[in-house]
């Protein structure tokens, strides 16, 4: 299997991921809410906003005030983010290879 360089990944719209295009940071944490759990975000992820009676609100009062934090989460979101689109065209691309017809000669 290659090696995937993960930093190279675009979205569907031609820009890398890595480079958080348009994204802004509540669709960050919509986004990361909907493939980890609050406790799974504070176990990738040691901040306490994840922790302690955590809420949307809180954590993206938190993120806006707190560079460092922000920076983690913008990090996982382009990890997971890069992995579901490497996975998603792995499939499509083994899916299209199993559609194609065999040629005869």
């Amino acid at each position: 299997m290659a090696y995937i360089n993960y930093s190279d990944v675009r979205e569907d719209d031609g820009h890398l991921v890595r480079e958080l295009h348009g994204v802004t940071l509540v669709q960050i944490l919509d986004y990361l809410l909907a493939n980890y759990s609050w406790a799974e975000l504070d176990d990738r992820i040691r901040i306490n906003c994840f922790a302690n009676n955590p809420t949307k609100k809180s954590s993206l009062n938190f993120l806006r005030r707190t560079p460092w934090a922000r920076e983690k989460v913008e990090q996982l979101y382009i990890d997971t983010r890069a992995r579901e689109l490497v996975r998603l065209r792995r499939t499509e691309n083994q899916q299209a290879a199993d559609n194609k017809p065999e040629q005869t000669q």
